[in-house]
């Protein structure tokens, strides 16, 4: 380094060096929006638990902890080996970059580095000494760019989803995931669920409860899938460790559909309890005022102070008239009947059920009467302060409750639709076993007409099982004569005669008997409860007799 050639070679390095990295930063800070919303919503997960973890530590020392996932562990492995991450297309027969190219990249990464964490060249590359100037501009810069790869909306905002989301789907997700993440997201759910799902009535407890421990690959796709069975033995190889590999990479698809159904606790209730109390104290403190919401309670209401409430009232009750006209429809009226009553309670009488309230709410630890309430004075004081914030919120709100409401009407007319397709592709379906067999008789010149069988001839079929009150050897003394109607495809009549003598006649619908041996029933009954048919056998007779079938 004390030669002036050698000096100068290394100066127009670095120069060279200083160069190429700034393109390179250049390109990196310009393509936060490239990067995976998954991977800066990790990055502002991390910036948030760090930050509540270690409140006291300086906001620069947490972007380096975030820089470390972004760059090195993201960006840093792809500069380095870019033909091993499809950055570059390497054709059939190409080397890739050569031995000069993987170091002048690994230098660039090295800089890049650097720069990401606010180091600078000392000791063994004293060398590089010049550059440090640079790495400090290029440390701020990668500063706001962390910053700005954190700052994401929470995903029900990103994917515009609620609680409602799920149940307006027209059609359930699917994903395409591979065995080696399915067994990589089982194992650490497993290792980290009280991190997960801190609350013990959390759903996920069970889950992975019932799912156990983490398969291996044989047990997850089937150990008869895995072996290479050989002729006349009934086992096989196992694959080796170069074919497991591939297995494991092997991407399959799955449809997503809800496990648990959330069950409703009583924490709407509170809330619920929370706003009315909240309400009914603000029109007690309008006409009574105290040191403290104890002693505004305790302190019995004047004549003139309950007739001054009872005019707010009535001024409020005209406003709200004023304002809202004749539009309010009897399922607002519901909606707000129990605040209404409350609010046009006397005002001893309101404050007895504030007190009441009150107690409800210290037992769920909500307030203290200790501090003599003061949490929801303080509530109170918060709403009145953020009372535009919440105003906005509401808007929000209330249009993902239109957007979700559409998209239910949306989704009860498609499956009306599909009701209706199904229902005419069934009475087709069943008119074109009628015409069958019509058509089948015709040739044998046979005229369609009902079918007669006694008891006795159903029971030895095993069509018929029991008839309550008779014994089997009277059953030659029954009847059964069924026929088709006319007027509609699929629907028979069914009569009874016993001695000749016609006694009930029932109806049946052919796809009502389908869908009870969908339904798994076995045996139905007839004739209001006297008669037991086996479905099954009664559907195979029908089918013979009426559809040829």
């Amino acid at each position: 380094m004390k030669h002036e050639e050698v000096q100068k070679r290394v100066e127009e390095s670095i120069t060279q060096l200083r160069t190429v990295t700034d393109a390179f930063l250049t390109a990196i800070l310009g393509s936060i929006e490239e990067i995976p919303y998954g991977l800066r919503y990790i990055a502002k997960c991390l910036q948030n638990l760090l930050k509540n973890k270690f409140p006291d530590t300086p906001e620069d020392e947490v972007l380096k902890m975030v820089g470390n996932l972004i760059y090195y562990r993201y960006m840093n492995p792809a500069i380095v080996a870019p033909d091993g991450f499809d950055v570059i297309d390497v054709s059939a027969g190409s080397a890739g970059p050569n031995n000069d190219q993987r170091r002048n990249l690994g230098s660039i990464a090295k800089v890049l580095q650097f720069a990401s964490t606010g180091k600078t060249f000392a000791g063994d590359m004293e060398h590089l000494r010049s550059i440090n100037e640079y790495l400090m501009q290029a440390y701020e810069r990668f500063k706001k760019y962390f910053a700005a790869v954190c700052d994401v909306p929470e995903p029900e905002e990103k994917y515009n989803i609620d609680e409602y989301s799920d149940a307006v789907l027209l059609v359930k997700p699917v994903i395409f995931i591979s065995l080696k993440e399915i067994l990589d997201t089982h194992k650490l759910l497993l290792e980290h669920e009280d991190e997960v799902a801190s609350d013990a009535s959390d759903p996920i407890h069970e889950m992975l409860e019932e799912l156990g421990e983490v398969p291996d690959i044989a047990s997850l796709i089937g150990t008869n899938m895995l072996k290479s069975p050989r002729k006349g033995e009934p086992g096989g190889v196992q694959p080796t460790e170069e074919q497991r590999t591939e297995l494991l990479k092997t991407e399959i698809s799955l449809t997503l559909a809800s496990k648990v159904e959330i069950k409703e606790d009583d924490e709407s209730d509170i809330k619920n309890l929370i706003l009315r109390t909240k309400r009914m104290v603000i029109d007690i403190i309008r006409i009574q005022v105290g040191e403290n919401l104890t002693e505004v309670l305790n302190t019995p209401a004047t004549d003139d102070q309950e007739d001054l409430h009872m005019k707010n009232i009535e001024k409020l009750e005209q406003e709200k008239k004023k304002r809202e006209g004749d539009k309010e429809d009897k399922e607002s009226m519901l909606r707000t009947r129990s605040l209404l009553n409350e609010n046009k309670l006397p005002l001893e009488d309101m404050k007895r059920r504030v007190v009441r309230n009150l107690k409800k709410l210290e037992e769920h630890g909500i307030v203290k009467s200790e501090d003599h309430y003061q949490t929801i004075v303080n509530m109170i004081a918060r709403d009145i302060r953020n009372q535009r914030r919440y105003r906005q919120r509401r808007k929000q709100e209330l249009a993902k409750l239109k957007q979700n409401n559409d998209r239910l009407d949306q989704k009860s007319k498609f499956f009306e639709e599909q009701s209706d397709y199904y229902n005419q592709y069934i009475k087709s379906c069943l008119a074109s076993l009628a015409n069958k067999s019509k058509k089948a008789q015709k040739k044998k010149k046979r005229k369609v007409a009902n079918i007669k069988y006694t008891a006795s001839e159903l029971h030895r079929k095993k069509v018929l099982l029991e008839i309550e009150g008779l014994e089997t050897g009277q059953f030659r003394n029954v009847m059964f004569e069924i026929g088709q109607t006319e007027e509609d495809v699929g629907k028979f009549e069914v009569s009874a005669k016993l001695l000749g003598v016609s006694m009930e006649k029932v109806t049946l619908v052919f796809q009502d008997l389908l869908q009870l041996q969908y339904e798994g029933v076995s045996v139905m009954k007839m004739f209001d409860g006297r008669a037991k048919i086996n479905v099954n056998l009664l559907i195979f007779l029908l089918n013979k007799k009426f559809f040829g079938k």
